[in-house]
């Protein structure tokens, strides 16, 4: 498994390499035309720390100071990763594009910081480099990424009132809810990046205590570590500081799934656009970062046209949320996240379920990456829901839909849960399931319980990861729920996971539509 991440990420990152190092050194487009010039630099971050960076003015639009935009590279790549979508940029919108390798990682100086303080001043230093240097105009100042330049630039808007735009793509707010949901190590998210930065860069101490305590299954006394490393923390200063932020992910990212980024945006009280479509982490983007044809980056560039040069191209004026469904359809607006669930219906879950614990069943969230790309490419995760074997996994089922009714939202699942162990985990997943018993996986979430009475009751609340999926009519729905999935770490290793539903609190599937 080691040998195949190492060469995944070093397979991708020569890709990356091939594909956009002739653009640096490439020279101004003809005279008569706008164009663009590539430089490689050294800027100095936080501490005097060297950021390596490659730096693309604009030609052809005079001699005035150019908008800014200051763009981290993602975990575990190099400052190449945003070339040709800034040289597009420089010359198509006469932006100086600054586009760095973060601290620790490949060329830079400094140890790997996982966005914290550091990381944060660094975008500052990168902007006052650009304006002494660059000729950049710092009242017009933007901030993009992928990944982990989406989560540095939108805490650095947080503390650099400059940032008047963020466009943040495949990002986090919130580290804790996306690497360890419901108290779930997300096994694969994080192996893959621990694996990309000790092969790509340096690991300061913090994430050396955060690799050991994942290694040593003792999370606890460094969750606060994450606190401050995610701008759902910082929501009351961005609120203050007033940058338009556009946000843009993926139903099935694997590292940073969308539940934890549509409670952020919700709490953002500034102009903000939300888009949500198929795919995995980062894959919704991958073109466009390439230069290529691609929807998010398209609106990433109006977004900047309109906040920051001041140019009048009806954005401001769009439905605020856009969401493409996640099996199939074109992109469909709502005024506001409130306004993607416009009902509910609410399935009661009868009978008891006695499970063995750590036994697997057909059901599964899927391979990260793999399932999401494969969601993209109009290819669903499926099971045949009448495989589940009922001693490891309890099935729900309800009748068919008369006419298709799209789930728009989180669905949620309360239920009581009697472990005979302290520690017991628990998937829950929502099926879309054919007449012939064929299921595609519309959503999931892990629940662990840590440290429980054995033997003792315990009511539960899972909340779904959000959606937008229309089930056909004929189709019905299928609740799933196992303990064990190969994309989690599983604390159920032995005895049996008991599901009732007590008369006084019985259980419940709820699913908003749209």
């Amino acid at each position: 498994m080691r040998r195949l991440l190492v060469g995944a990420v070093t397979a991708g990152v020569t890709a990356l390499s091939i594909t956009t190092l002739p653009v640096t050194s490439a020279t101004a487009a003809h005279a008569e035309d706008k164009g663009a010039t590539v430089s490689y630099e050294s800027i100095p971050g936080d501490g005097g720390a060297a950021l390596k960076a490659l730096v693309v003015r604009p030609t052809g639009y005079g001699t005035g100071r150019s908008p800014l935009l200051v763009m981290p590279a993602s975990w575990s790549m190099p400052h190449a990763e945003y070339v040709l979508a800034a040289t597009k940029l420089a010359k198509e919108s006469g932006y100086t594009v600054v586009s760095y390798t973060s601290r620790g990682f490949w060329d830079s100086a400094g140890t790997i910081e996982v966005a914290g303080r550091e990381d944060i001043s660094d975008v500052s230093r990168v902007i006052d480099w650009a304006v002494k240097n660059a000729g950049a105009d710092e009242t017009r100042v933007g901030a993009a990424g992928i990944s982990y330049g989406a989560g540095i630039s939108l805490l650095a808007a947080a503390f650099d009132k400059r940032i008047k735009a963020v466009s943040a793509m495949s990002g986090w707010a919130d580290l804790k809810a996306s690497l360890y949901p419901n108290e779930t190590v997300n096994e694969q998210a994080a192996a893959t990046l621990l694996l990309a930065g000790n092969v790509t860069g340096r690991p300061g101490k913090d994430l050396k205590r955060l690799q050991d305590a994942y290694l040593a299954d003792k999370l606890g006394p460094v969750l606060p570590l994450a606190t401050n490393r995610g701008a759902a923390t910082f929501v009351p200063q961005i609120n203050a500081n007033r940058p338009a932020v556009m946000i843009a992910n993926q139903w099935g990212d694997g590292i940073f799934p969308p539940s934890q980024i549509a409670a952020f945006y919700n709490r953002l009280d500034v102009p903000k656009r939300l888009m949500l479509q198929p795919g995995d982490h980062a894959t919704g983007e991958a073109l466009g970062a390439a230069g290529l044809p691609n929807d998010v980056w398209a609106a990433t560039g109006r977004w900047f046209d309109h906040y920051l040069k001041g140019a009048d191209n009806g954005i401001d004026r769009e439905t605020p949320v856009n969401l493409k469904p996640n099996n199939g359809g074109g992109w469909k607006g709502y005024a506001s996240w409130r306004a993607v669930s416009r009902a509910a219906a609410s399935y009661r879950l009868d009978g008891t379920r006695r499970l063995a614990a750590g036994k697997a069943t057909v059901a599964d969230s899927g391979i990260i990456f793999a399932s999401g790309v494969a969601q993209q490419a109009g290819i669903q995760w499926k099971i045949n829901v009448r495989q589940v074997d009922p001693k490891a996994g309890a099935v729900w089922q309800t009748a068919p839909y008369a006419r298709a009714t799209t789930v728009g939202g989180s669905p949620s699942l309360h239920t009581t849960v009697t472990p005979s162990a302290a520690n017991s985990s628990v998937f829950a997943y929502l099926y879309d399931v054919a007449p012939n018993g064929e299921g595609q996986l519309i959503s999931h979430k892990p629940y662990t319980l840590r440290d429980a009475a054995p033997g003792k009751p315990r009511a539960i609340n899972v909340s779904f990861e959000p959606v937008s999926w229309t089930v056909p009519a004929g189709h019905h729905l299928a609740l799933v729920v196992d303990t064990t999935d190969v994309r989690y770490r599983t604390m159920s290793k032995s005895g049996t996971v008991t599901l009732t539903s007590p008369a006084k609190d019985p259980s419940r599937l709820t699913v908003p539509t749209s």
